[in-house]
């Protein structure tokens, strides 16, 4: 796990390319605190820069940028390659001899075998990387399939003909050129979702490589061309035609393929760890690992004396029965507040999911022990588990069949003192598990997200209003300009029947590359740990929808399935599916500790000066929330969250952070 830069300048405006992606690659100095390097092609116009975290082959030969042995390839790789020792034995087949014992060498190894195209292919792990190829004259960036790793990618200089890259924005905005003005499209899918999606990214001109797809760049002609390698739609239309009916064998492939993903990501020459929440998805992939790992497993859990949102007995229950050894951190108020300066310099965009705090946390905490963590990220998309699959598949059967104006017609009527008192309980309770979904919601905003959700012009449009935090961004950002992006536009879904499967598979191309996998790379990197997810092996994922959605939801529960499994692994009446979220007392700490900055971060005479958002409606969601009339804190921390991104990234002079 590292970070990487570069840069393509075949005209040569840098007299000095190598110094250029230097200083680049500073800005990432906690990606990878351990080594750094650089490699330059001065008659090529080619320069890259590398900040290495440790973790297979701690020696120099693991030093990068690394290339292959006839020199033809030069890589900067940020990831893991999990089945490098399978690739290792067939390349040596062939011929192919090695110095030393990373799975950088093994990559490079396979260009040189069978072409970076056909090698990716044959890679099973998380990376982002860019490879020189001297011969052909292309620069190459790939991503991999699920987007567990990040990598921004732009054209700048003066005649924007130099290509720039990085493992994240800030290494961009290292150049020493003025920096892009903010995006208003990428502000308005930003204030709707709480991040951005790729391929945009906050700075016009600056993109983020889509999840599954990759850029090759020919010097040549300075052309840049992208494609996509690996598809989810295609692998859901495919699992789909392929579905396995046998409840049985579904657990055992399940279990054996989750097992090998697990055991894959403990190899490593440094200590590996596990974040155990206290969940499904969490407990499971910790009693797997605890039966895999070669050493007693470290698991790492975080509390809060607000027994609202505290997992941590029951976490330390599951640890105890696994027998892990164990580490437990309550958390006070302030040990939050103190997070919040650090995390607009860790998030180089806007991002708002205040359950950064205690993932920051958590990580810091495992840091101190280990240098690899497993999460349990990707198991809710997977496997069914986020409650508001079911809500709004409950809203799509009770209102699909209604006409467009039928359903702004029941929407407005909520709306209103009187029909809001009519329907609410029925509505309510009709959906069941809506009403408590929210838990620090009031019935008036449950209703009001429930109209905006059922007034949406089509059915289809139902799961992207429900995910959005802010389902009109227009009427908060000052121009806003919206376009599709893998959660709205129709040409991502996958052409299946059901209707819980297209929702998920909307998360697995957005959501979690954009919020749940941002937040845990940023996070851990942020602490010099490399965080492994082995939810997400790509077999696990090909495998999860071939399973059809009756083994994962089942009346109105979701990840059927794994419960199932770590039934075998945890008694049932530990109550392991109670899980409460990974969250924080915003909104109580919004009205509490926060208020004044608050107030001064969203005071009318900044936002007039901003000229971003609409000082009204901002301020009346203020007053609101303050006054107890709305639970406004996730809307509020869209804004709060973006300003102090704007403080951080957005001054006068090129950000100094090394």
């Amino acid at each position: 796990m590292c970070g990487f830069a570069g840069i393509a300048d075949p005209s040569g405006l840098f007299d000095d390319a190598a110094a250029v992606v230097r200083r680049m690659a500073a800005m990432l100095l906690l990606r990878g605190p351990d080594d750094e390097g650089t490699w330059s092609d001065p008659s090529a116009g080619i320069a890259l820069g590398f900040r290495r975290l440790a973790i297979q082959d701690l020696s120099a030969a693991g030093h990068q940028p690394m290339q292959s042995a006839s020199r033809r390839f030069t890589l900067v790789f940020n990831g893991e390659v999990y089945n490098f020792l399978e690739l290792r034995h067939h390349l040596e087949l062939q011929g192919h001899r090695f110095k030393g014992g990373s799975d950088t060498e093994v990559m490079l190894a396979a260009f040189e075998a069978w072409g970076v195209r056909r090698a990716i292919e044959r890679f099973n792990g998380m990376f982002a990387f860019a490879v020189w190829d001297a011969e052909a004259g292309t620069m190459t960036l790939v991503r991999d399939r699920l987007g567990v790793k990040p990598l921004y990618w732009g054209m700048v200089g003066p005649r924007a003909d130099i290509l720039a890259f990085g493992s994240e924005l800030k290494a961009i905005d290292a150049l020493p050129f003025p920096r892009a003005p903010i995006d208003r499209t990428a502000l308005t899918m930003y204030v709707r979702f709480g991040y951005i999606p790729s391929p945009f990214s906050i700075r016009e001109g600056v993109h983020k490589l889509q999840p599954g797809h990759v850029l090759t760049w020919h010097r040549a002609t300075g052309r840049t061309d992208i494609e996509q390698w690996w598809s989810a739609k295609e692998a859901v239309e495919r699992g789909a035609q392929d579905q396995i009916h046998d409840l049985a064998e579904a657990r055992t492939r399940v279990e054996d393929c989750l097992r090998d993903a697990v055991r894959s990501r403990l190899v490593a020459d440094v200590p590996v760890g596990a974040f155990l929440s206290g969940g499904i998805d969490s407990s499971l992939m910790v009693a797997l690992a605890a039966q895999e790992s070669p050493s007693r497993l470290r698991t790492f859990t975080i509390g809060f004396e607000d027994r609202q949102f505290n997992e941590a007995e029951h976490a330390a229950r599951i640890a105890r029965h696994l027998g892990t050894d164990h580490t437990e951190l309550y958390v006070a108020p302030q040990d939050g507040l103190d997070v919040l300066p650090m995390l607009a310099d860790v998030f180089d965009e806007p991002f708002a999911d205040s359950s950064a705090i205690p993932t920051f946390i958590v990580s810091r905490l495992a840091r101190k022990t280990v240098k690899v963590g497993l999460s349990g990220d990707g198991g809710d998309e997977l496997f069914g588990g986020y409650e508001r699959y079911r809500i709004c598949a409950d809203l799509e059967r009770a209102f699909g069949w209604m006409p467009w104006r039928a359903r702004r017609g029941v929407a407005s009527v909520v709306r209103t003192r009187d029909g809001f008192g009519r329907i609410a309980q029925g509505v309510l309770a009709s959906l069941g598990r809506a009403a408590g979904a929210a838990r620090d919601s009031s019935v008036a905003d449950r209703m009001g997200k429930f109209a905006s959700i059922i007034e949406q012009p089509a059915v289809s449009d139902f799961y992207p209003a429900m995910a959005s935090i802010i389902k009109g961004p227009h009427e908060f950002v000052i121009d806003a300009r919206q376009s599709p992006t893998p959660m709205t536009d129709p040409m991502w879904r996958p052409h299946v029947n059901c209707r819980l499967t297209r929702m998920m598979h909307a998360d697995i191309v957005s959501y979690l590359p954009e919020e749940i996998l941002t937040k845990t790379d940023r996070l851990t990197m942020a602490n010099s740990l490399e965080g492994r997810n082995p939810y997400c092996d790509y077999r696990l994922c090909e495998l999860a929808f071939r399973i059809p959605v009756s083994m994962k939801i089942h009346h109105g529960v979701g990840k059927v399935i794994l419960r199932d499994i770590l039934a075998r692994h945890v008694p049932r009446e530990f109550n392991v599916g109670r899980k409460m979220g990974f969250g924080i007392p915003l909104g109580d700490w919004l009205r509490g500790p926060l208020e004044d900055w608050v107030e001064t971060t969203l005071s009318e005479r900044r936002l007039r000066e901003d000229g971003l958002f609409d000082p009204q409606r901002v301020r009346a969601l203020w007053a609101a929330h303050r006054d107890g009339r709305r639970q406004a804190q996730w809307e509020l921390w869209v804004f709060l969250a973006f300003h102090a991104w704007m403080d951080r990234w957005n001054g006068p002079t090129t950000p100094t952070h090394e």
